[in-house]
């Protein structure tokens, strides 16, 4: 093997061959000794020059031939296009620059620093090495890669690269290396700054061509830049002030928490939408953290890519490429509803116009309806929303009349870590009431349930429940069997076994938990699924605090509606998919048309087609839809002249009610304190299971003398006043709800959600409660639903 410095193809090796050669001339066939290794030379005999010219003539030949064989060492990388590859080091004395190296080393197209430059901080007895040794310890403990030189090289050596804002400028300069590239430089850099100075030589620095030859396309070593990716900015979800209800990244050995990511992995959506990440997601994973952890930083503007590539503090030209694929990354994101999502009203389009319908019929005005409405109108779609009622917000009704804000509808948030109700409180700054935990059973009599008394059946009920979830591992769908009868199986089989019975009062007690089991699943235990009551515990759920609106659920529902082209009064009659446009008539003959049609109807009006389909649903959705039941509770408020029951609940949100027999244990389980600010008087309560029905032929007054008197019989040891207003809500003769959420049926599966929620020939899409198999029977459902729905409308 030849030296390096005999190598062909180096320039000072062969000058070396020529000196040696320029002696007497061997004889053909013999042997020149070099570093004791033996090179035959061929040499052919040439007639001598003329006297006088042969010392000129033969400089100057040497001369020519030197610069003819000058070689240059191209790059070894596979794929790699530069043909004279350039240190960017420039580290060493000996730094090859753009000259003859013996090795380069390559960490993209356009990025080679040079053998003398490794050697330079690799080698022990060389300069460079404790820079590197001392970046290494740091590397060790924060990176996820091996701290080799080539990953000193990109995190420490590379320069920086910014472009110009001048908006008819843009182009790309590379900064000298003493510059660090902060997001306050790139947010004002312009052609000629140096430092934070403006040169005044030069006419116009911006014509000056661009720093970045635009044709390198080949990969990115990204291993040398896992760690400074995967840390892009990630300070952000730490920031002082920031809502605590924004945690969007999963924390170590955490799992289980509802529109949460892990930073270190793509999701399914993500690994088919950008299929050429899936190899080596850094960069992909970079992107989407800075993203998503600038959009929680401040949810109250819509976030562009050019602020988020403020924040793309890395070296090197895959900084040019991460700002080429930002704007992917962002429509992706935006459309899936991860960000510029919730209130956010948009002066132009958030989307390019490929991802746009020409227009869409909404029909629902409740919250799946007008998210839809809302993400579809802000990525530049025509929307017209038909509401049968006089006023939107469907199910979500809220009352005034009783000097606060009380939800005839819904109105407590479950769960507000990363719920999007929270995020729409924060960009509206409305403050959400945190419920406490402490709930005291209040017997008949007035006696308060002891703790401990409470907490010990508490276990018995979930334990009752765990059995349940045992018994239904192994069981088909047509082994299902109404979860009441389970229930008192279990409970029948426990007691038999251990020899315990259970007192009056734990039996009571017992009943209160199983009427907030009917609260839940909103409808009396023996039309509820047994092995299906729960499907959704299977998904992560959202996590954190329980909240109540203190200001209702309709200020988040009148922001997203602003804007927007809504028809009240419009009672859709028919649905005709069969031709190219979809065509909707209502009941007084009006007529629409569009491309795509979004039914966010309630169950009960598809289960008793409201709604004529032409052609029919397919089978298979109307099977789904008659699979599910459509649960009832009702509510009542009622306000007092004063608060009777400040001194007995000391501070609680709510207080219980044992009931005094089974039958009665649907009937006003819960009383919550309406105002816990403490200044009006207001107690709402509710009704449930087999209560529902008798209250449903009672007049107002009469569900109120009921709830009275067992009002008196919980605070027995005082005067309890009547009240001075109240309202009774009567949802199941609502003609345009006839329900309150829905619940799993007997023999039914959670599987029916999904199976609601497929459009029909990519023109008619579905969305509402009782299509969200992950969060059913919730505002917080609905909404996430019709952001669904409007990111499948984009997508196609």
């Amino acid at each position: 093997m030849l030296s390096d410095a005999d190598y062909p193809g180096n320039a000072s090796g062969a000058r070396r061959a020529k000196k040696r050669n320029s002696g007497e001339p061997p004889g053909d066939g013999q042997t020149l000794r070099s570093s004791g290794r033996q090179i035959n030379v061929r040499v052919k005999r040439t007639n001598n020059p003329p006297p006088g010219q042969s010392k000129r003539k033969a400089t100057d030949t040497e001369e020519e031939d030197d610069q003819s064989e000058k070689k240059y060492r191209k790059c070894e990388k596979a794929g790699c296009s530069a043909t004279y590859p350039v240190c960017f080091a420039s580290a060493s004395e000996r730094c090859a620059k753009n000259g003859y190296t013996s090795r380069w080393y390559h960490l993209s197209c356009g990025e080679h620093f040079c053998n003398e430059c490794f050697d330079h901080y690799y080698r022990s007895h060389k300069d460079g090495y404790e820079t590197f040794a001392a970046w290494k310890k740091v590397w060790t403990s924060n990176g996820k890669s091996e701290p080799s030189l080539k990953a000193f090289m990109a995190d420490q050596q590379l320069p920086y690269w910014v472009q110009c804002t001048k908006p008819d400028c843009r182009k790309w300069r590379q900064l000298t290396k003493e510059i660090q590239l902060t997001s306050s430089l790139a947010a004002t850099y312009r052609c000629g700054m140096k430092f934070n100075n403006i040169k005044t030589e030069g006419p116009d620095q911006c014509s000056q061509p661009e720093d970045l030859v635009r044709g390198f396309s080949c990969a990115f070593d990204t291993s040398c830049f896992s760690s400074a990716f995967i840390q892009l900015d990630f300070a952000f979800c730490s920031v002082p002030g920031l809502c605590p209800y924004f945690q969007p990244f999963y924390q170590p050995n955490e799992c289980g928490k509802a529109l949460c990511v892990r930073p270190d992995m793509m999701e399914l959506d993500e690994l088919y939408e950008f299929p050429e990440f899936s190899r080596d997601p850094t960069m992909y994973l970079a992107l989407r953290n800075l993203i998503l952890a600038s959009w929680h930083r401040n949810c109250k503007e819509v976030l562009t890519s050019q602020k988020c590539a403020l924040h793309i503090i890395v070296r090197g030209l895959v900084r040019v490429r991460c700002v080429q694929e930002m704007d992917r990354v962002l429509h992706f994101m935006t459309r899936k509803g991860l960000i510029n999502t919730g209130v956010l009203m948009v002066k132009r389009p958030l989307l390019p116009e490929r991802y746009r319908s020409k227009n869409v019929i909404i029909i629902g005005a409740g919250a799946s309806g007008l998210a839809a409405a809302r993400q579809l109108q802000n990525f530049g779609t025509q929307v017209v929303v038909l509401e049968a009622r006089e006023r939107i917000g469907g199910r979500v009704w809220d009352d005034t009349r009783l000097g606060v804000t009380v939800g005839q509808g819904a109105q407590i948030v479950n769960g507000c870590v990363n719920n999007p109700i929270a995020l729409m409180c924060e960009q509206m700054s409305i403050k959400m009431h945190k419920l406490g935990e402490r709930c005291d059973l209040f017997q008949e009599g007035g006696q308060v349930t002891d703790p401990a008394f409470d907490k010990r059946m508490d276990f018995h009920f979930n334990a009752i429940l765990d059995v349940v979830s045992e018994w239904r591992k192994d069981k088909s769908q047509n082994q299902d069997t109404p979860l009441g009868e389970k229930v008192q199986e279990v409970k029948k089989n426990f007691l038999q076994e251990s020899g315990i019975q259970f007192s009056e009062l734990e039996e009571k007690v017992l009943q209160f938990h199983l009427s907030n089991l009917e609260y839940a699943c909103g409808s009396t235990l023996d039309q509820v699924s047994a092995r299906s009551w729960d499907h959704n515990e299977f998904f992560a759920q959202f996590s954190g605090d329980h909240t109540l609106l203190t200001k209702g659920y309709s200020v988040l529902l009148h922001k997203l509606a602003e804007g927007l082209d809504i028809r009240t009064k419009c009672q859709v009659q028919s649905i005709d998919y069969s031709g190219d446009l979809v065509k909707v008539t209502s009941s007084n003959g009006s007529q629409w048309t569009a491309q795509k049609v979004l039914v966010t109807v309630p169950l009960t009006l598809l289960q008793k087609n409201m709604i004529q389909f032409n052609p029919p649903l397919p089978e298979r959705k109307l099977k789904a839809i008659h699979s599910l039941g459509a649960g009832i509770i009702e509510k009542i408020a009622l306000q007092f002249p004063h608060r009777f029951w400040d001194g007995k609940i000391q501070g609680a949100d709510y207080f219980g009610h044992i009931p005094p027999s089974p039958d009665k244990r649907g009937m006003f389980s819960v009383f919550y304190d309406m105002d816990p600010q403490g200044k009006q008087a207001v107690l709402m309560s509710v009704i449930t299971g087999d209560a529902v029905p008798a209250v449903r032929e009672m007049e107002d007054k009469e569900v109120v003398d009921e709830c009275m008197k067992v009002l008196r019989e919980l605070f027995k040891e005082q005067e309890v006043p009547d009240p001075v207003n109240f309202f009774v809500t009567h949802w199941s003769k609502d003609s345009w709800s006839q329900m309150s959420y829905s619940f799993v049926k007997t023999g039914g599966s959670g599987e029916a959600y999904d199976i609601l929620a497929e459009d029909v020939q990519g023109k008619v899409f579905f969305a509402g409660e009782a299509t969200n198999r992950h969060f059913p029977q919730t505002v917080t459902g609905a909404y996430l639903s019709g952001v669904r729905e409007a990111s499948k409308m984009a997508a196609m």
